[in-house]
């Protein structure tokens, strides 16, 4: 047998795929001025010409970023390095011809947010978000990518992300999804990691603390990731069997959490040591249940993801908002969030979406849709979120608080409702609608259950009775009634320059008084304001009903108008014990199967 064919066979495949491979390497050398230099070089082009572009938006994100604008000395060239006409036919893109079926381009990035939506550069480390990074060629989409990270050895940079591993700072993607959904970290991290389930879970932490701490919070996120399987009864399969929690808990960060198919984004400035141990598990926890619900339980909306243009998906307030009502509950569920605290937490979502105007204009479905207005979306033009907006995360994590409430009246839960949408969408990955939710509900709870809930919550806005819901797991639900209500932040505590700092929400005596934002009080009742008295308290040493003179000025001009104050609309939410009331064992039974805990 000739022993030389099958070698020049597999020769000639290994060559044919690297002629495939569009290959990327960026570099450092004035990080400290938050610039990075990036080249590419696309061989084997076929066609006259070539469009390479910057992407609009990012995976996770709804709206538009714009990421071109950060891109400068813009160069390409054929294989011989000779320079190739470029023509710019919008501002996203560079279109290249006269190539030798060979584009090499390079060009600087500025890079200075770190979160889950853009990058950042300087000396503590290069935080990645790839479509805020590189350029792209839309027609090579299927092509492998390789990329070599020339991490700074003099700052002990070392390299986290889940591209697949090829030597010490090379990774590759097998097309360009994967690349532009894979967040990359170089920095002098610390790095844990365990083995669950026959896959790897890492935490690679960028921050300034101890090893100690390191480890102690690692603890935390082992409990997450432990407590949330249960909800699902299996984990994801991981892309080469790991998943990493990329956090970058240092000063030079903005607070964020990204999901990805196989590792997620944590910033904040709070370190672990000034609190951060437990305010930060909170987007662990979300982001983890995202490689679930989001990720996995895909809503067909978002399928592809367009990198061109503004992302919708009126699924959001179930991918998102079902994802933060499970965020504190498995804090709860794991031992390290207390049940009385997770149950006061619930006050303030309840409290939003509860007294929003909002939901006369749009249901959750529709609140959705304001995705990309409003998911880290930049405007210069004044807008009236107070009245139209609800938070599609804080709706849908009240309305999952509701779901789950009162599937337990029926022995039933809100768990195996996740369960059985993972395993009819999430483990084969077939993307959803939220026809299909509904059917999934009528398939788990009964036709007259699940038509019941998306036909009056869903479809439409109306609110379940959350006083017999709660009262059903032995949790109070109290007005503050006796409490006056103003009904807009005026004067806010931190300035006391009298100014209203946000459009009054319809209905309340701030708006029925015909007072809005801008207008400066400048006296109440006769007396000059401010007066050195935080607004708040002033408003709260007065009695339900009070009539009171405000002199306000707008525009420049000097007004008058009288305000009735109201009772508070505001809501406590606690537990049933706190009023020195028991409940029954079969609640508190009830309470304890939600809660999984003594």
């Amino acid at each position: 047998m000739n022993r030389i064919l099958p070698f020049l066979l597999i020769l000639f495949l290994t060559l044919g795929l690297n002629a495939q491979t569009n290959t990327y390497k960026i570099s450092f050398p004035n990080a400290v001025h938050h610039e990075t230099k990036i080249s590419i070089k696309f061989p084997n082009i076929t066609s006259d010409t070539l469009a390479v572009r910057m992407s609009r938006t990012s995976p996770g994100r709804y709206a538009l970023h714009e990421f071109a604008k950060n891109v400068y000395s813009f160069e390409a060239t054929n294989s011989k390095g000779e320079a190739l006409k470029v023509m710019r036919p919008d501002p996203y893109q560079w279109v290249i011809s006269g190539h030798d079926g060979q584009v090499n381009i390079s060009y600087t990035l500025f890079a200075n947010r770190a979160d889950g939506t853009y990058s950042q550069i300087d000396e503590t480390h290069a935080h990645l978000n790839i479509p805020a990074t590189f350029m792209y060629a839309p027609s090579l989409k299927d092509r492998k990518i390789e990329v070599d990270f020339m991490v700074r050895e003099d700052l002990n940079w070392k390299v986290a992300t889940q591209l697949q591993k090829i030597s010490k700072t090379k990774y590759a993607a097998p097309n360009l999804y994967y690349f532009m959904d894979s967040p990359t970290e170089l920095s002098d991290f610390g790095l844990k990691e365990f083995e669950f389930d026959g896959q790897m879970i890492r935490l690679a932490l960028h921050h300034n603390g101890t090893q100690e701490e390191l480890d102690t919070y690692f603890e935390k996120v082992k409990r997450v990731v432990l407590e949330q399987k249960k909800v699902y009864g299996t984990l994801p399969t991981f892309d080469y069997g790991t998943y990493t929690f990329l956090a970058c808990y240092v000063p030079n960060a903005s607070g964020d959490g990204m999901e990805h198919r196989n590792s997620t984004v944590l910033t904040t400035k709070t370190s672990l040591a000034d609190g951060g141990m437990e305010r930060n598990i909170g987007t662990v926890s979300h982001e983890f249940f995202h490689a679930w619900n989001v990720e996995r339980i895909r809503p067909k909306t978002l399928e592809p993801f367009d990198f061109e243009n503004a992302n919708m998906s009126g699924a959001l307030w179930f991918a998102e908002g079902f994802t933060s009502y499970y965020t504190n509950l498995i804090l709860c569920r794991a031992g390290l969030m207390s049940p009385e605290k997770y149950v006061e937490g619930l006050t303030g979502t309840f409290n939003y979406v509860w007294n929003s105007p909002a939901r006369q204009f749009f249901n959750p479905i529709e609140m959705s849709y304001q995705a990309p207005f409003v998911d880290a979306a930049t405007a210069v033009d004044p807008v009236n979120r107070e009245n139209t907006f609800i938070s599609y995360y804080s709706y849908g994590s009240i309305l999952g608080l509701a779901l789950d409430l009162s599937l337990r009246q029926n022995d039933l839960n809100l768990d195996d409702y996740m369960k059985l949408v993972w395993n009819s969408y999430g483990k084969s990955e077939i993307p959803y609608t939220i026809t299909d939710l509904h059917k999934s509900l009528n398939q788990y709870a009964g036709e007259a259950f699940g038509n019941l809930f998306f036909e009056n919550y869903i479809y439409k806005s109306n609110m379940p009775d959350y006083k017999a819901l709660l009262a059903s797991v032995g949790l109070a639900l109290n007005q503050k009634n006796e409490i006056p209500y103003f009904g807009v932040a005026a004067a806010i505590d931190e300035d006391l320059n009298g100014v209203i700092k946000s459009n009054p929400k319809i209905g309340t005596p701030a708006y029925k008084a015909s007072l809005d934002k801008g207008d400066v009080i400048t006296a109440i009742n006769g007396t000059s304001f401010p007066n050195g008295e935080q607004f708040t308290s002033f408003i709260e040493k007065q009695q339900v009903g009070d009539t009171l003179k405000f002199d306000f000025k707008r525009f420049g001009i000097q007004k008058t108008t009288n305000v009735v104050l109201e009772a508070s609309p505001l809501y406590t939410i606690y537990l049933e014990e706190k009023e020195g009331e028991k409940p029954s064992d079969e609640i508190l039974k009830k309470r304890k199967d939600w809660l999984k805990v003594e």
